[in-house]
Parts: structure tokens; sequence; C-alpha cells
């Protein structure tokens, strides 16, 4: 990671961090790396969540695209994977979405993708980040002094046009990823998270039958995940212990990931809805390289569930990026992450929380079970996460402090190699995560409430 670019593209408070001189000095710069060996202009293609500084940021980034000779095709609010759609389908040189995912709406990020509709390595970023960094360009966000990349005049200058056909281009597209699916009599929630799925998701899977129960569909600029969405829960499971729901998904603010909830109102996560993916792909004989790609923060149960059933399971770093990558070296069709970020290879080049959507009613489909059902193919071993607030500039030291790895030796003694612990800093906020899983839920909530409070006294 460098000084712009995170985990997952650039990301910062709206207005201050992320500025919209920022946006535009990206434009610049991302346009230019990503298509300066085309002989003709490029055409790049621009969406947005539903948070307010999007129009901010979208029309700064734009003028930046269009600075360097881009035609830009506004895309309106939808979601991250229709970007990666979109992308491929209307063969654009390249696609930006602007948004912070599952972060508060004062938050914001710019994402690229390339031609192809994948997020971008490393290495590209890296060379999006001289651009940046080379101080005749960007100081603290701000532009100082031109820059050293083309400034094309007159006919050559880019322009801007709305896409109208977007939104629904995505929607025949995931109507067709599962051709066939019938879903009439089968009652579903969906959160909406107020976000970039509000408006395309309820009209999928009323398209396909099912009775739809829309929550959290209404976005207002400002109340993007706020109590809602895949990181809160708590109302979708609610709403379906109230009865007659067979199903709740609850997607985030970016849509490109999805939890769920069975009848009952149980959550289900990532890792489990690759366990039912990737069991029931793996019974029709379509689980390429009888293999499952998941995160070193994905669950034990996991790991028993492919041991079980004849699966391999790759770990990678945490990042949905990082498990493409994997996918795409030994061409696996099946990964994700435990947040409900879930890789379809042969259907998407992104994690589409719609997608993950349909996939997991196609199952419940040709099974016929309810589910609750479905779930057991995974036993979920008891597991911890707590987030500290540190430094920002020190969340990459935790292993330099003696106290901190003093505690994770003695936590580490604790578990007899009944479990596992995991400290990772966060990509995109000033966080350290502490990750503990084993067999006794309140023993590892202690410990990682002890190594939480080492860590906050020490990264302060």
């Amino acid at each position: 990671m460098g000084k712009y670019f995170g985990t997952d593209g650039v990301r910062g408070i709206a207005n201050s961090k992320l500025t919209p001189e920022l946006a535009l000095a990206l434009g610049r710069a991302g346009a230019y790396v990503l298509t300066k060996t085309l002989t003709s202009a490029p055409r790049v293609l621009v969406a947005a969540d539903s948070r307010r500084s999007g129009d901010m940021l979208g029309h700064a980034l734009a003028a930046g695209l269009c600075s360097v000779g881009a035609r830009v095709y506004m895309a309106g609010v939808l979601p991250t994977p229709a970007v990666a759609f979109l992308v491929r389908h209307h063969k654009m040189d390249a696609g930006v979405m602007i948004s912070a995912s599952h972060n508060p709406m004062q938050d914001n990020g710019i994402k690229f993708f390339d031609s192809k509709g994948y997020k971008l390595p490393d290495e590209t970023e890296n060379e999006i980040e001289e651009y940046l960094n080379d101080p005749k360009n960007v100081h603290e966000g701000y532009i100082r002094q031109p820059d050293k990349l083309p400034r094309p005049v007159g006919p050559d200058v880019g322009v801007v046009s709305n896409l109208a056909s977007a939104e629904e281009d995505y929607f025949n597209y995931l109507l067709s990823a599962v051709e066939g699916l019938d879903l009439r009599g089968i009652n579903i929630a969906l959160d909406c998270a107020n976000g970039a799925t509000s408006a395309v998701a309820p009209r999928v899977f009323k398209a396909l039958g099912a009775n739809v129960h829309a929550m959290f569909n209404k976005p207002d600029g400002l109340n993007i995940n706020d109590n809602c969405g895949s990181t809160h829960m708590n109302a979708i499971s609610k709403y379906v212990r109230q009865g007659g729901i067979d199903i709740g998904l609850a997607f985030d603010g970016d849509g490109d990931r999805m939890l769920a909830v069975d009848e009952t109102g149980h959550d289900i996560d990532g890792d489990e809805i690759l366990a039912i993916c990737g069991h029931a792909l793996k019974q029709r004989g379509q689980l390429s390289g009888n293999t499952i790609v998941a995160t070193s923060m994905s669950n034990q149960g996991l790991e028993v569930m492919c041991k079980d059933n004849g699966i391999n399971l790759v770990r990678t770093d945490v990042g949905d990026r990082y498990v493409l990558e994997e996918m795409l070296k030994n061409n696996f069709n099946l990964g994700g992450e435990q947040s409900g970020h879930v890789i379809f290879g042969d259907k998407s080049t992104s994690g589409d929380g719609i997608l993950t959507g349909l996939v997991l009613l196609s199952i419940i489909a040709s099974q016929k079970k309810a589910v609750s059902e479905l779930r057991k193919v995974m036993e979920r071993f008891p597991q911890v996460l707590v987030n500290v607030q540190v430094h920002p500039d020190r969340k990459h030291d935790w292993d330099k402090s003696l106290a901190v790895t003093s505690a994770i030796t003695e936590a580490e003694a604790k578990l007899a190699g009944e479990g596992r612990i995991l400290i990772r800093p966060s990509g995109t906020e000033p966080l350290v995560r502490v990750m503990i899983e084993g067999r006794d839920k309140a023993e590892i909530q202690a410990m990682a409430d002890r190594l939480a409070g080492v860590i906050g006294m020490t990264l302060v």
C-alpha cells in the first residue's frame, strides 16, 4: 500500500482527505496510466454509490479524465460490480467506482478497473502513485503546478456523456447469469443499506418471481450504511424472525458483498456462503480445480468442511483482489471473504452481492431445502473480532512492540493448539483487527479484549 492507495482504492473523508483536487489528479494520472498505449481517445466509465459526496468527487474525477483526452460515460448510482460488468460489456478502456463500500457516509473512495473489468494490481496502483507523488503534481491533495501528463487542446479535449442504459444492462446481465431460475413462492427480505443496490436489487428478485420485502432502499445521500446493510445485521434478522420469510439478504453500500440470514433469523457469513456454494458446485462437478479460495480471516470450520468433502482450500491475504488474483492464476471459479465478498469466476470479474444472492437462491430452489438445513454443511467455530483504534501512522507497527508480541505468545499458549490468533491492520481505517478462534467463546473473547487493550495502549 502506498500513500494514497489502500487495500481497495483511495479512501478518506470526502472533502477533507479525499478532496476534489485529489480526485481530479487521480483522474488524470489514472486515465494516463491505464490508457497510455491507446492510439485513440480512451473511453472511461464512472459510477458511484448513493453518498452525497459522490457528485462532487465524480465531477472532479471526470474533469481530470477529460483533461487528458478521455471520453467519460457517467453511469449514475450503481453497484461496484456493475462497473466491472459494464466496462466489459461496452468495451470501455477503464472504469471508476466512487464509493467507500461499508464505511460511513462522510467517507468516500475511488477505485479503478481495467479494460477487462478487474481491479488494479499493486504495481499499476504504484505507477499511478508515482505521478501523484511527483512534487509538481499534488501536495496533500492540492494541485501545486501543472504536471507532466498530456494536456490536449481544441477538439482533443475529452467530453462527458451519460450512459442511459447502464442499470438496464446490468439488470439483464444478472438475469442471464441465472437463466431459468424460478423464485415464485419464495419470500425474500432485502436490506439494501440505502446504497447502490436500492433500485436494482428489488427489481431483479421480483423479475424472477420472488415475493420481495425491501428495506433500507430509500437512499437520501446521508443514510447509506446507517445501522443497516451487511455490517448491521440486526434489522434484517429481526424482520425475518417475525415469520413468513424464507431468506434475508443484506448488501453493503456499494453492493459488492452480501451476508444472509436463514428463515430463523440466524446469520450466515461469507465463509458459510462459500461452503454452501462450494459444496453444491462440487456435487454438480462444477467446482473448478476442486478448490475454494478464501483468506487468512476465514473460519476454521470452512477448512473442516472442505477436508470432509474432498475440497481443497487455498488461503490468501485479506482483500478480494488477492482472492481474485489466486483464482485467475490457477483458473479457480469460487473464492471469497468472510465479510461477504464472493466471486464466481465463471460469471463475474468481481464480488457481486446480488449475484451471490441469486446463486444462493438457485441452490435453495434446486435442492428444495430450507436455508437452515443448507448451512449445516459447515460448523462455524467460535470466533471473535475486536477492532482497536490506533494512531493512523502506527497501525503497521503492532509486531514491533514487545508488549504486544508477549501478549500474543501468552494467548497462544492458552489456546494450546485448539485455535488461532490473527492480527491485521485495516487497509482503509486507523484500526488494528484482533481475531481469535477457539473452542470456548467466553475464553477467546476475554483473550481478544485483553490483547486489544495492550495494542490500544501501545499504538496510541
